[in-house]
């Protein structure tokens, strides 16, 4: 399953938001536009989701509360609003499922977050309808999401499952090389890498040497003097993945991931995260430590890697132009977002910027310029 559509009022830094996505889409946009914001929406559907706790309250409250997630730029409209449309494929004129989630502050009593609507269809059909009777004789229960019920999401756990197991990655590095030595609590579904080589140890043995094989095979092409990749545990039991590099002695040289690069470890993270489910994959500029002839080749991995013969939907946050120059771009996968003084908008390639392409030109030398800041070389003249 994919998703095709997403509308968001009052989200963030966003008071309307209504796009499509595609199978790779690629979030553009300045420096605080709300890049980060925009794929929060699927982090919060899958916190709420998840079966190891969570719920509407908690997903809330882990972002400072709904303080924090109502647009500033909502003036006196309490309410958020977001709205999620699925299909199994990109070519359906109405979606096979739709979900839509809106709430706003109790505003008296607890100072609770209650459920304004709840909605899912199905291939056309209203399958949930809050609040419903049940919710207007006991308010509490505005409080939960259907969703986040077991015994109340039993015509739709498809989707609450899908939601579930949407993965979210922004690798640093050095959580990966120190994560013994830096301690402290453990994010659930850690996107950082801390638990990157606890994730890889859990894997069944025949499914990680799969995917080490095939990680090999592209290091071997995009590192220097690399030969082989490994995964092995030390005396105490603790997970490592060991690298051996040509050099002068017969045996070579093996490394293990602490001596490894930052772009090395990055890129490790990204193709291990395609392959490891069917799921959305939500990548935060995966650009950053990475050569710029690896960056160039990324939109087709995105487009070539999967976990199974299954493809795997990836949306991914970027201002790089190496990864924006790739001409294999699928232009109506690009949403650009521009900042202005009523909030952040969100839109697609426009009818003149597909001409323009067609005409040759990238994404980069579309989409780019939009984002760019209007005053930004005055920043050269600073400290003044």
């Amino acid at each position: 399953m994919f998703i095709t559509h997403l509308i968001l009022r009052n989200w963030r830094n966003f008071r309307d938001v209504d796009i499509d996505l595609r199978e790779v889409s690629y979030i553009v946009g300045a420096n605080a536009s709300g890049k980060s914001n925009l794929l929060d929406v699927f982090r919060f559907l899958r916190d709420i989701s998840k079966e190891s706790g969570g719920g509407l309250q908690k997903a809330i409250n882990d972002r400072g509360g709904i303080s924090k997630l109502r647009c500033l730029h909502a003036r006196q409209h309490p309410v958020v609003h977001v709205e999620v449309h699925m299909s199994s494929d990109f070519d359906y004129e109405t979606p096979e499922w739709v979900y839509i989630l809106a709430f706003k502050p109790e505003g008296t009593g607890s100072h609770r977050t209650l459920i304004t609507e709840e909605k899912v269809i199905h291939n056309g059909e209203i399958i949930l309808f809050r609040p419903g009777n049940d919710d207007k004789t006991d308010e509490a229960r505005l409080t939960q999401t259907h969703l986040e019920q077991i015994q109340a999401n039993n015509k739709f756990r498809d989707i609450s499952k899908f939601f579930s197991e949407i993965n979210y990655l922004h690798i640093v590095p050095q959580m990966i090389k120190h994560a013994d030595f830096i301690g402290g609590s453990h994010l659930d579904d850690d996107p950082y890498g801390q638990d990157f080589l606890r994730n890889i140890a859990r894997t069944a043995p025949n499914t990680r040497r799969n995917r080490l094989n095939k990680i090999q095979e592209a290091l071997a092409l995009a590192v220097p003097q690399f030969k082989e990749l490994k995964f092995e545990t030390d005396e105490l039991g603790r997970p490592h993945l060991h690298a051996l590099y040509q050099h002068h002695r017969p045996k070579g040289g093996w490394q293990k991931e602490d001596q490894f690069s930052d772009g090395t470890l990055r890129l490790i993270g990204i193709l291990w995260s395609l392959m490891e489910s069917s799921s959305v994959l939500l990548l935060a500029e995966p650009e950053i430590s990475l050569n710029d002839a690896i960056i160039e080749q990324l939109p087709v991995i995105f487009t070539k890697v999967r976990p199974s013969k299954r493809k795997r939907q990836v949306i991914i946050t970027t201002h790089s132009e190496k990864l924006l120059s790739n001409k294999g771009i699928d232009a109506r996968g690009v949403v650009i977002l521009e900042s202005t003084s009523d909030g952040t908008k969100a839109r697609p390639i426009n009818e003149r910027e597909t001409t323009t392409i067609k005409a040759g030109f990238s994404i980069a030398d579309v989409a780019l310029p939009k984002t760019r800041p209007s005053k930004i070389e005055q920043l050269s003249l600073w400290p003044q």
